[in-house]
């Protein structure tokens, strides 16, 4: 497994225009790779995700069982004379990942839900559109996923009982585009989590770095990655 880092320039009109399509950014990563990764469900599979640090800098990430090659972002999207992207063998860090381990994450993901307004309509996905409903989402696949969302002591709690964890949901985003093959559109709400965990169980989450959490994988969602604390 590959981790990759490559920063955007947003300066550029190419830039703008992956930025603004979750459909064109996810043809652009594939394109990373010379052979076609395998199917979802057959392994680790190729997840990215879009992030912007504290300087206003931007960043795509790309996990991926191939090295990928970003010959063709840093001409569309980065600086074509200096531009450069940088990957890691994630593997060494995947390895020691142990039950007890605290870090700091970063996940962006796609809460959704199944709901219905009458008994004899049918189930239809829904955003979940609340923070409180956010991070009930993440909490509720925490154990699964390999890992615990700490909590905080009562004294640095805010609001008692709602502002247990140490867990921020920001950068939401509501993006219409185009995919092909469909007439209507596809509309797609995400979220970034920051946060602090513990690890539970390492090969579940080692299973969640690698295949993703949620749905919209394709789309820039689902993709977690830890820090140091």
């Amino acid at each position: 497994m590959y981790l990759t880092r490559f920063r955007v320039n947003t300066a550029r009109v190419g830039a703008r225009r992956l930025l603004s399509s979750p459909q064109r950014m996810h043809a652009a990563v594939m394109s990373s790779f010379a052979e076609i990764p395998p199917p979802a469900g057959q392994g680790p599979r190729v997840l990215w995700r879009i992030d912007h640090d504290s300087r206003a800098a931007t960043y795509l990430y790309i996990v991926s069982p191939a090295k990928p090659d970003l010959t063709h972002l840093v001409e569309q999207a980065g600086w074509p004379e200096t531009g450069r992207w940088e990957t890691f063998d994630y593997g060494p860090f995947l390895d020691r990942l142990a039950v007890g381990q605290r870090w700091a994450f970063r996940l962006t993901a796609n809460p959704v839900h199944t709901a219905r307004r009458t008994d004899d309509e049918p189930t239809k996905i829904t955003a979940h559109v609340g923070v409180r409903h956010q991070m009930g989402w993440l909490l509720r696949r925490q154990e699964k996923a390999g890992f615990r969302v700490l909590e905080k002591a009562p004294e640095r709690q805010l609001i008692p009982e709602r502002d247990r964890h140490e867990l921020i949901v920001h950068n939401r985003r509501e993006l219409v585009f185009g995919k092909a093959g469909q007439s209507k559109p596809v509309t797609l709400v995400s979220v970034t989590f920051d946060g602090r965990l513990e690890v539970t169980d390492p090969a579940a989450l080692r299973r969640t770095l690698t295949h993703g959490l949620g749905k919209a994988k394709g789309y820039g969602c689902g993709l977690m990655t830890l820090a140091e604390a």
